[in-house]
């Protein structure tokens, strides 16, 4: 019996014992019948001893059957015990109700055992019970001992198969295993994993820092844009708070004429529109019977034409007065003004060393639609050739001007002086560059910047802006280097008028 479970054990001792009762009741029968023969017969031989005789058998058969049936009484006892602590049998097809204590006959539990074997998903009608018969053992063995040997069979398929599994799922995290090595073999970057993301991790790093330092310099450009301006603003602002507590200036401007009024309104709005330190600054205007007064501020240190009528400029008092111009100029042409009339009386100075542009009349505004003019206006001695001869200009007749004032400031006198207005422009348009009449008694980067300016073709005419990095200009000092000039001038003035 090996290989049985210990349910199936208790099982079969459980039919044995049945079959040892039974064999016992119909033994102590048949003794019981035999003792009742001999014991008629024994009659009138001896009763005495007849009846110790049956006696003794009956006390024998008494306790032959009380052991038996304790041994069926104790297993049947063991099996229930067994139900209720540890459950009902999985396997086993016996019916979970009723007392393990009043079990049904040998012969039925057999027959129901294999009932449920050959059909375990059908309730079948109980057969008649029949009386206990020996040869029923064998047929109430084998179904539980099949039943055992299938769950035997069953488990060890599926200890097979969970062991199969097992082995499946090791081989296939090795296959991974495998892949994932080939891959990062395959990958030069996955070998050093670490050092590849820290890699990457300071180019982006370097690549914000970058954008960052991009958007502060642009930032930091913009300020420095609206610093300037508010300075200049500023600057305006407490030149006309100045103005308005000291003196002011008054141009007094006829109305009489077309061309008169276009003119002053057209002088009007440039000085309203565009306000700049090294520009004349406008505070307001007013009509008086025909004529329109302008209302400026006032420069105290008269005209650069006063200055240089009276004394020679060094080159420092030159490129100062230069660089205050050119200042003024920039401001215009950065906003498509053209100033064409800059000449020595329209550049006016004060006490303080200031020097700005006067005397916006001819000034253009230029626009997109229409960025050039070729309207002959200015005054001849300092006119550009290509405003002489009628050809389209841009602000650059400007610099030529402020050339022929660099040569006014250096020889006292504008070239071509003691020409009449036509002459003066027929030497221009043909004459080409003019030159200084002692040009070795000046420094180079004088020359050289009276060159920049006096160039005869506009394409390589120098701008405002790139003659404010010109050598002569970048190396001269601040605008307080005037005012001794200036002061000196106006006191010579105020003498001359006494």
């Amino acid at each position: 019996m090996e290989g049985l479970s210990v349910r199936a054990a208790l099982g079969l001792a459980q039919s044995r014992s049945i079959l040892l009762v039974e064999a016992l009741s119909g033994g102590s029968c048949l003794l019981t019948g035999a003792l009742f023969f001999s014991c008629v017969r024994a009659q009138s031989a001896n009763l005495h001893s007849s009846a110790k005789i049956m006696e003794a058998l009956a006390g024998a058969v008494c306790t032959v059957y009380g052991i038996g049936y304790s041994s069926y009484y104790l297993t049947n006892l063991t099996r229930h015990l067994i139900r209720v602590f540890v459950g009902p049998d999985p396997e086993s097809t016996e019916p979970t109700a009723g007392s393990p204590l009043a079990p049904s006959a040998p012969g039925e539990e057999a027959e129901k055992e294999q009932n449920v074997l050959n059909s375990p998903a059908v309730v079948r009608r109980e057969p008649e019970r029949r009386e206990p018969n020996i040869k029923a053992e064998p047929q109430a063995e084998l179904p539980e001992a099949q039943s055992d040997i299938k769950a035997a069979k069953r488990r060890n398929k599926e200890d097979i198969r969970s062991i199969q599994e097992e082995k499946n799922l090791h081989q296939h995290r090795s296959d991974l295993q495998d892949q994932v090595s080939v891959r990062a073999e395959a990958t030069p970057l996955m070998k050093y994993p670490l050092s590849c993301f820290l890699q990457n991790f300071n180019k982006q790093l370097q690549a914000e820092l970058q954008a960052t330092e991009t958007r502060l310099r642009a930032r930091e450009k913009r300020l420095d844009g609206k610093t300037k301006v508010a300075r200049e603003k500023l600057d305006v602002l407490l030149q006309e708070q100045e103005a308005l507590e000291k003196q002011v200036a008054i141009k007094k401007i006829n109305l009489q004429g077309l061309t008169s009024k276009e003119l002053t309104v057209n002088e009007l709005m440039v000085m309203k529109m565009n306000r700049n330190p090294n520009l004349v600054n406008y505070l307001d205007s007013y009509l008086v019977d025909d004529e329109l007064w302008l209302v400026m501020e006032y420069m105290d240190g008269g005209s650069l034409r006063d200055v240089i009528s009276k004394t020679y400029l060094s080159e420092d008092e030159m490129a100062a007065v230069s660089r205050e111009c050119l200042q003024g100029l920039d401001f215009l042409h950065s906003n498509h003004v053209i100033h064409r009339d800059v000449k020595s009386c329209n550049i006016l100075l004060r006490t303080d060393g200031s020097v700005k542009l006067a005397d916006f009349g001819l000034s253009a505004q230029l626009t997109a639609e229409q960025n050039q003019r070729s309207s002959v206006v200015g005054t001849s001695w300092w006119m550009a050739p290509e405003v002489v001869t009628g050809q389209p200009y841009g602000p650059k007749v400007d610099i030529w001007s402020l050339g022929i004032v660099g040569i006014e400031m250096v020889e006292r006198q504008v070239p071509h002086w003691n020409e009449s207005p036509t002459s003066a422009e027929l030497l221009l348009a043909t004459g080409g560059t003019p030159q200084l009449r002692q040009p070795k008694l000046f420094s180079a980067s004088l020359r050289d910047f009276l060159s920049c300016c006096l160039q005869t073709n506009e394409e390589w005419r120098w701008s405002a802006k790139e003659l404010l990095q010109h050598q002569f200009i970048t190396s001269v000092k601040s605008v307080s280097s005037l005012v001794p000039l200036i002061i000196s001038v106006k006191k010579r003035k105020e003498e001359e008028r006494l």
